[in-house]
Order: structure tokens, then C-alpha cells, then sequence
């Protein structure tokens, strides 16, 4: 039901009290599906009219929606796992793909965000020398060397213990009695709260702070777009705490305990005390999915035209079909204006 953290007890089998916190999980992944699907295919669709457009911002924000989707076409089989009372009905092949995925969707997503974060930073604070620095093709670079690192990076998943399902059914889970690897599992552990949380954290932090400051220095801009910037530059760093925050802060304290095991006094303390948290953090984290296109593409001004008009074509269409004449020559102007505003206003990213 997520990554896999390896056993602290070597030869204690512990169960984990699977039961606690099912049905809130389970409708939990329901409602990220429900709402995550549709957001992610128009963001999917808005965002690659803007690729096409030669908006740079556009190019991490699209491959932000194909990660995210990606992972929720996944959700319904965690959702099952969970339903089933943690009971993995398939293959342990299937138990380690669907892992993969998790473990990329989370580590790209946060790279990502930190790629998102760093554009807006240099195209605010440093906008006069960004212009003709910023190009398309380097984002589209920048873009897949974090998919390929991260995808390399968690090849591991596929030659760890917790992922092989056919025993007792069980997939990633925490203290499936398996033991083996714990030095790895540690070591790893830790270079995920650090690389993975705690510096993007930092990065996030310290651009929007600054994004933030350049705009409320700034006295070309009216007090609504000022609130709208602060509100965003909030929203994201507490997005990323709340979503991320908590899933990583049980992998650093399940590293602390696989180093110093005597600080373990009890078997299966982990399983016991910190498994109902683990799964709680495993349900926040997957909210990410469904809030990045909210927070991050409507925050967009070419996006928000984008829905706008589209939003305007539908309805002209809805109340005017079959249009007259007249009708589809008021359309054209219509399309033909938000277009030309679109040109005079240029790629207002922030």
C-alpha cells in the first residue's frame, strides 16, 4: 500500500493492525480519483496548448499532470489492496510496478515543483535577464533528466523483499517480517528525507519568500494581483508540508530506529503505534495529485484564459446551435479578440 520500508525485528513476524483507518483511506482515494482524473486531462489539454505555444512554465506543468495521472490510474488497485484488507489480489509483479509508479510519482512531482518554483523565481526577480535565457528546450531537458534519475534511482524497488505479494498477500507493507536489506532500507530512507523532502522543502521556501518579496516591492502591480501571489506562494510551501511532511518524517524516524535499534525496546513497535500515522501519511501524499492542477495550473493566467474561452465557446455553442450567419461572424470576433489580448498581454506566467 506504499513503499516499501523493510522490517525493524529480524526474526518477529508483526501485524500491523491493517483494520485501523480503512474506510476514511479508502474514500479518501476515491475522492482524489474522482477529482484528480478529470483535473488532470484538462490540465493535460490546456497546458499543451500552451507547450505549443512556446511557454516555458507549460512544459514542467504538463509533465506534472502526466505524472500525476499516471499515478491515479494506479489508485484504484491501492484502493482495492486497501478494501481487501490489505490483501494484494495480483501478481508480486503488479505489486512492484504499482509501487514504482508511487515511488516516481511522489519524487517527480516533488523535482518538478521545485523546477516550477525556480522558473518563477528567476522570471520575477530576475525578469529582465530571464528574457532571453529561459528557453523551452531547456525545461524540456531539465524535465527529463528528472524523470530519468528518478526512475533509475528507485529500480531498487523492483529487488526488494517487501514487494514479492504471493506469501501472505502483502505489498510494501511496513514489518512484513521479512527483515534483510535493513542497512539499505535505512540508508535509504534517509537519502529520501533529505534529497527528497527536507532540501526541495528549503528550495521551495526560499523562492516563493522571494517571489514573494520582489512582488510586493513592486508598484506596477495592483493590490489584488499582489494578495493573489501571496496567497499562491502560502498555498504551495503548506501544500507541500501537508502532503509530503508527514509520510517523510515516519521514514526518518523508521531509519533512526533501523540504526539504533536499542532504542527499540518493544517488538513491533512500529507496527503497533506508528502503522495507523504511515497509512495516514500514504493517503495525504496522494492528495497532491488532484490539488496540483488547482493550485498550480488555474494560477495561470494563459490557463485561466484558456478555460475562459473555452468556457464561452461551449456556451455560445450550447444556446446558439445551429447559429445564424450573424451569430458564427460574432464568435470569430470574439475568439479573434481574446486572441489578440492573449498576444498583447504575453506569457504572464506568474
Amino acid at each position: 500500500m506504499g513503499p516499501p520500508e523493510g522490517s525493524l525485528m529480524t526474526n518477529v513476524t508483526c501485524e500491523a493492525p491493517y483494520e485501523e483507518g480503512r474506510l476514511p483511506l479508502l474514500l479518501l482515494y476515491i475522492v482524489v480519483l474522482v477529482v484528480g482524473l478529470p483535473a488532470n486531462v484538462l490540465t493535460i489539454f490546456l497546458t499543451w496548448q500552451q507547450v505549443c505555444r512556446k511557454n516555458v512554465l507549460a512544459v514542467y506543468l504538463w509533465s506534472l499532470s502526466v505524472c500525476d495521472l499516471t499515478y491515479l490510474f494506479t489508485l484504484p488497485l491501492w484502493a482495492d489492496y486497501v478494501n481487501s484488507g490489505h490483501s494484494w489480489r495480483w501478481s508480486s509483479t503488479a505489486c512492484k510496478m504499482t509501487g514504482y509508479v508511487f515511488f516516481n510519482n511522489m519524487y517527480i512531482s516533488i523535482f518538478l515543483l521545485c523546477c516550477i518554483s525556480c522558473d518563477r523565481y528567476w522570471a520575477v526577480v530576475y525578469s529582465l535577464e530571464s528574457r532571453g535565457l529561459r528557453r523551452q528546450h531547456h525545461a524540456v531537458i531539465v524535465t527529463v533528466a528528472v524523470v530519468l534519475v528518478v526512475a533509475l534511482g528507485h529500480t531498487a524497488v523492483f529487488t526488494m523483499r517487501e514487494g514479492d505479494a504471493e506469501g501472505q498477500g502483502r505489498c510494501f507493507e511496513p514489518g512484513g517480517g521479512g527483515g534483510g536489506g535493513g542497512g539499505r532500507i535505512m540508508g535509504f530512507n534517509y537519502a529520501r528525507f533529505i534529497v527528497g523532502f527536507l532540501l526541495p522543502l528549503l528550495l521551495l521556501a526560499v523562492t516563493n519568500r522571494c517571489v514573494l518579496a520582489n512582488v510586493q516591492r513592486s508598484t506596477g502591480l495592483q493590490g489584488g494581483q499582489k494578495r493573489r501571489v501571496r496567497r499562491l506562494a502560502v498555498a504551495v510551501v503548506m501544500l507541500f508540508l501537508i502532503c509530503f511532511g508527514p509520510y517523510h518524517l515516519i521514514l526518518l524516524i523508521r531509519a533512526v530506529f533501523a540504526q539504533f535499534p536499542q532504542l527499540v525496546n518493544t517488538p513491533c513497535l512500529f507496527e503497533r503505534n506508528m502503522y495507523t500515522p504511515y497509512t495516514i501519511s500514504l493517503g495525504l501524499s496522494t492528495i497532491n495529485s488532484a490539488v496540483n492542477p488547482i493550485l498550480y495550473v488555474l494560477s495561470s493566467n494563459n490557463i485561466r484564459k484558456e478555460c475562459r474561452r473555452g468556457l464561452t465557446q461551449v456556451r455560445v455553442l450550447g444556446c446558439h446551435a445551429p447559429q445564424s450567419n450573424s451569430s458564427q461572424n460574432k464568435s470569430l470576433e470574439l475568439n479573434a479578440g481574446t486572441e489578440t489580448e492573449r498576444h498583447v498581454a504575453g506569457t504572464t506566467e506568474t
